[in-house]
């Protein structure tokens, strides 16, 4: 339910705020890189046979 009363929140100041995790804290994570580096490898294994070997 909406609290509708004009009575002031205290602020807690025991913990800090956290700040928001980015893109690059995401891209800091073994398992993403390493599935982003077999796509890499796969995407470039069939570039390398489409221009040298056809």
């Amino acid at each position: 339910m909406l609290d509708t009363s004009r009575e002031p929140v205290p602020a807690t100041t025991d913990t800090p705020a956290e700040e928001p995790r980015g893109c690059l804290f995401a891209l800091s994570q073994p398992p993403l890189m390493i599935f982003l580096g077999v796509i890499g490898c796969l995407l470039l294994v069939a570039a390398v046979h489409d221009l040298f070997l056809l």
